[in-house]
């Protein structure tokens, strides 16, 4: 099979040949990069692989996953082609490089996130856990699609408290749409516009290496 997507991924320096290992798939924002969403997850690079998928859209000097009809308005068919690729290509990377299926995560930011938050409706337990960065989940998402049970899936959702692309009661519904579906949810509001701050990217490492059992809850 060839990947939908064009890739970049990191290995574990001192992989140990007959270890599988946690896996953390980066989803960018509109108009991004791969690139720029691997600096957020650099420093646990030593003990997770990292697979930044990029959009297979241009969209001026980067990429996108999919187009809009006009903000938080996706293009319906273009959507549901992205959350298949997505679902055949996480299926493909874990097949190919030695990835322990009971560790699959997904990390996106705004666009990534949305779709994060889908794939985790659609996938279920197949996977560990996702984090949604500023992101919401289309109705058409929570109407239309065959949803699958979330309650073993662990859900990291953020938003920034100043958003101006997706205003912060937008985090507030997502958080209360996972609240209903699993127990297993963190939400956090940050003081940002429309971006990650420090803060919030030392919340996510900490609680990826928790849920994956890299460290002891030390609260």
């Amino acid at each position: 099979m060839n990947p939908a997507y064009q890739y970049d991924i990191h290995l574990p320096a001192n992989m140990d040949p007959g270890k599988k290992y946690p896996v953390v798939f980066t989803l960018h924002g509109k108009g991004s990069n791969e690139r720029n969403m691997f600096g957020l997850v650099a420093p646990m690079a030593d003990d997770f692989i990292i697979i930044g998928i990029r959009g297979n859209l241009t969209l001026g000097a980067g990429y996108q996953y999919y187009d809009l009809k006009s903000l938080g308005n996706p293009i319906r068919e273009m959507f549901d082609t992205a959350v298949k690729q997505l679902e055949a290509f996480i299926h493909y990377a874990t097949e190919k490089y030695p990835i322990d299926p009971g560790k699959r995560y997904l990390l996106g930011f705004s666009q990534g996130a949305i779709l994060a938050m889908t794939l985790a409706l659609t996938m279920g337990a197949r996977l560990k856990g996702i984090v949604a960065l500023n992101g919401y989940v289309p109705d058409f998402v929570k109407t239309e699609y065959a949803l699958q049970s979330v309650k073993d899936v662990s859900v990291f959702v953020s938003h920034g408290e100043y958003d101006s692309v997706f205003p912060v009661r937008i985090g507030h519904e997502s958080a209360a749409y996972f609240q209903d579906r699993t127990s297993l949810l963190t939400f956090k509001l940050y003081p940002t516009d429309h971006g990650v701050s420090e803060e919030n990217q030392l919340d996510v490492l900490n609680w990826l290496k928790q849920d994956a059992g890299l460290i002891t809850n030390k609260e």
